[in-house]
């Protein structure tokens, strides 16, 4: 059985994992929780879910590992063509339009996989969700997976526009977090990425742990 970051049931995509995007003032926020599972077994604790595209795009993933990180290199490939061939970058929706664009000419075919892609760009910043058929829809913050269920309420509650990525990078914590104490799909770590219109930030683990004692989120275990 292929490792997935969320299963299939009768041909269709049933989100699993949890993945979130938020749009700040100052920039974009991504984040994931970092459980693969295999069926009921949970079949590694260390999944990246969460890539950098290039100095202004990322995306997280959910579904089967191996279609979703297809995807992700042949975006990453095209978004680099693109920047060779035109001198700069691709808009955040022209990579989004691509990535469904890709997904949809598979749909007979289809990628397991269901995304969020998020950028900045001239027009600031955006996060779009892109489903396994090639639907693309834009929002303030998005999260996708079976713990999504538990993050909305969240998200919902606390956002505001005026939030800075600060903030923001607080608040995907804490959906994760709610999502991991519910959500058997969910758990083991977190990641977490920073898109501003001056760099392309990964955290480390040790900011991330220092954040979560600020919160009072307790750490999550140490892997050998």
């Amino acid at each position: 059985m292929q490792a997935q970051i969320g299963t299939l049931d009768e041909g269709r995509l049933l989100k699993g994992t949890t993945t979130i995007g938020i749009v700040a003032k100052d920039g974009v926020v991504l984040a994931t929780e970092r459980r693969a599972t295999a069926g009921t077994m949970i079949s590694n604790k260390q999944t990246t879910k969460l890539f950098k595209i290039d100095q202004n795009i990322g995306v997280t993933i959910a579904g089967l590992v191996g279609d979703a990180q297809v995807l992700t290199r042949y975006l990453k490939a095209e978004v680099a063509l693109y920047r060779l061939r035109r001198s700069g970058p691709l808009s955040t929706e022209g990579a989004a339009t691509l990535l469904a664009n890709i997904l949809s000419g598979n749909r007979y075919y289809p990628y397991y996989a269901w995304l969020i892609l998020g950028g900045v760009d001239a027009k600031g910043g955006h996060v779009f969700s892109v489903d396994p058929a090639g639907g693309c829809i834009e929002d303030r913050f998005v999260s996708v997976g079976s713990g999504s269920t538990f993050t909305y309420g969240l998200l919902e509650e606390n956002y505001s526009r005026e939030m800075s990525s600060s903030d923001a990078v607080d608040l995907a914590l804490r959906g994760l977090t709610a999502a991991m104490k519910r959500d058997s799909a969910s758990g083991d770590g977190y990641l977490v990425h920073v898109i501003s219109p001056k760099e392309y930030r990964e955290f480390s683990d040790d900011e991330i742990n220092k954040r979560l004692k600020a919160l009072k989120i307790p750490l999550p275990p140490v892997l050998p």
